[in-house]
């Protein structure tokens, strides 16, 4: 028997990986069907990682994939990959299962056949394996409804919701996040309220308050929530379930700063659209003091934090022209003045520190309310803003001069900006849109005669 040093392997692994390459999908399914069987059984993952990536290759081939469907040995052993110790080898396993999930032909062979056996005998190995095996499961019951019932049938989707409300804290934080996955889908989010499961995570977040372990789930159930509102409906979802806008509100009123992270993504999240704002602005004072709150946190919070809270408010007051109503603008302009008592010298102050997110991150804010009539003539009253916009030498990398170009090009687009900014500031900020955010003035030498 001759042994192969890790080098002679990976070298044999590039030089098959170049010429298989270059064959048909069906040519390397025929010619080489028990290469690629005993393949799998290589003691060296780079082999088995080159053997699922042909796998994979043929089976989004129609010609090619009968050739692998009929081979439940090789399918088998693919399963089994799913629990090896080699993150990168399951990986790659769960990418080709979902594949070859893609055809009923593929769905009938991995779940109605004794492949199925082989799931759940894998599922046992721990509670990392059953993991990956719940992520392949929902990533295939959110490619369509017939995918979903394969899975549903299975029993392996009712067994994951089963473990969001068990005991053991840990796997509640991993089911939460896949079930937010499978809600990212109109098929799963019906399947979700059919089966009462929204409703379960409602109750789980009123209860959160008297579980001392709440914290380690309670970030994932506000997210799945959040989500769901962005793709259904913000006010639908809120008046529904009350008790997730309120738990927002509180996490961001709080001093956790984990909590307050999830909190700010989510009001940012939920205010990215219309319906969404006027949600919030529909609680009046309290959605006031919360914002007061977000910028506490943008100017005295550790760096990440000010960053999420940056974007939240960008995302907040945000109003594209056309729903420019007095209402609306009345809305962005009194959440704005909420922030800060001088809201405009506190974004300014926060564009001049040398972090380059928390300068960008100022500018995206500013952006935001660059067509606003409201925000133009805040920025025109506030000395020195327009000779800041123009002067490219404040800002020191390519991420900062781009968010200050946007800032100047929605300034411009804007059709209320020649008016409340003036022809003269105006021609200014179109010259430099005109040049772009990488212009740089040309200094010319003059040589005098008799000079040294």
């Amino acid at each position: 028997m001759i042994l192969f040093t890790r080098e002679q392997v990976a070298l044999c692994v590039a030089i098959l990986e170049r010429l298989l390459q270059a064959l048909e999908p069906v040519n390397v399914a025929r010619n080489y069907k028990e290469e690629l069987q005993r393949a799998l059984y290589h003691p060296d993952d780079s082999v088995k990682l080159l053997t699922i990536a042909q796998v994979g290759r043929i089976v989004e081939s129609s010609e090619a994939i009968t050739e692998i469907l009929n081979n439940l040995d090789l399918l088998r052993q693919i399963i089994l990959c799913i629990g090896g110790d080699k993150i990168s080898v399951a990986k790659e396993a769960i990418t080709c299962l979902s594949k070859i999930s893609q055809t009923t032909s593929g769905l009938d062979i991995l779940f109605r056949s004794n492949l199925l056996k082989n799931l759940k005998d894998v599922m046992a190995i721990s509670d990392i394996v059953r993991y990956r095996v719940y992520e392949l499961v929902v990533g295939i019951a959110s490619m369509s409804e017939e995918s979903l019932n394969y899975c549903v049938n299975s029993d392996l989707v009712p067994q994951l919701l089963q473990e969001l409300t068990g005991d053991d804290i840990l796997v509640r934080v991993t089911c939460a996040e896949m079930i937010t996955s499978l809600a990212s889908t109109l098929h799963g989010r019906q399947y979700l309220l059919q089966q009462g499961v929204i409703d379960k995570i409602s109750n789980m977040i009123v209860g959160a308050d008297s579980d001392p372990f709440s914290g380690f789930y309670l970030p994932g159930l506000i997210k799945f929530f959040g989500n769901l509102a962005v793709m259904d409906s913000p006010q639908q979802i809120c008046e529904h379930y009350p008790a997730f806008l309120e738990k927002v509100f509180s996490m961001a009123e709080g001093h956790e700063t984990t909590m307050i992270g999830v909190a700010v993504d989510t009001l940012g999240v939920l205010g990215s659209n219309l319906e969404g704002k006027q949600v919030l602005h529909k609680t009046g004072s309290r959605f006031q003091k919360v914002f007061k709150r977000l910028g506490h946190h943008a100017k005295n919070a550790h760096t990440d934090l000010r960053v999420r809270c940056l974007d939240a408010v960008s995302s907040l007051m945000f109003l594209p022209v056309e729903d420019h109503t007095e209402d609306l603008l009345a809305m962005t302009e009194s959440w704005f003045v909420a922030l800060s008592d001088q809201p405009i010298d506190l974004f300014r102050s926060i564009v001049s520190q040398p972090f380059p997110e928390l300068h960008c991150g100022a500018l995206k804010v500013f952006t935001a309310t660059a067509n606003q009539p409201w925000a133009q003539k805040l920025m025109i009253g506030s000395p020195g803003f327009i000779e800041y916009i123009v002067d490219r030498t404040v800002d020191p990398d390519k991420e900062s001069k781009d968010a200050k170009f946007e800032l100047v090009k929605a300034l411009v687009n804007s059709p209320t900006i020649a008016e409340i900014f003036g022809n003269q500031h105006y021609l200014r900020l179109r010259g430099y849109l005109r040049d772009g955010p990488y212009y740089v003035k040309a200094i010319s030498t003059v040589a005098v005669e008799g000079a040294e």
